[in-house]
């Protein structure tokens, strides 16, 4: 049996669910650290100083909106992002793809970061009956309300009382 979005899955939503144009809330949201952000960062190699480097950010950076602040990785913020909205949109699914990615705002440590996403287009699935296609518009919003990023993904979901097949 299906159920409603307005409340929170132990399962999660499957393809029945979900109504174009429906606008999802996720709950909670994430306070972001600086180990995270120079964890993430050196752990996928990347070389940008301005993510752990604050003498080099101080020197180089030192201007609104920067402040001489570290910038927190967008890769890292763009997977939590993702990640707060897994909940509401794709646990009973499997990723596609995504698009129409944007940084709009740096983040900083200190900041919290909570998502929001609008469900912007919906199909069944030509290749397995049981599953149907989502595209959600998921952006990313600080502590301030101020929108950080945005993008899009797809994912195929299952529909309800079905399996993979």
């Amino acid at each position: 049996m299906s159920g409603s979005l307005d409340n929170q899955f132990e399962e999660g939503p499957f393809y029945d669910d979900f109504k174009i144009g429906q606008a999802l809330n996720h709950s909670g949201g994430r306070t972001i650290t600086d180990t995270d952000n120079i964890w993430f960062t050196l752990l996928t190699c990347n070389s940008n100083q301005i993510h752990f480097n604050q003498e080099y950010v101080k020197q180089n950076f030192s201007d609104p909106p920067f402040e001489g602040r570290l910038v927190v990785n967008s890769l890292f913020v763009l997977s939590l992002v993702f990640g707060l909205s897994v909940g509401d949109t794709s646990k009973n699914g499997i990723m596609l793809g995504m698009t129409n990615w944007k940084v709009m705002h740096p983040t900083f440590a200190g900041d919290t970061i909570h998502s929001r996403s609008e469900v912007v287009e919906k199909r069944e699935s030509k290749s397995h009956p049981t599953m149907g296609i989502v595209t959600v518009r998921t952006k990313g919003f600080n502590q301030n309300d101020a929108l950080i990023m945005e993008f899009e993904r797809a994912f195929m979901v299952r529909k309800s009382n079905q399996k993979w097949k």
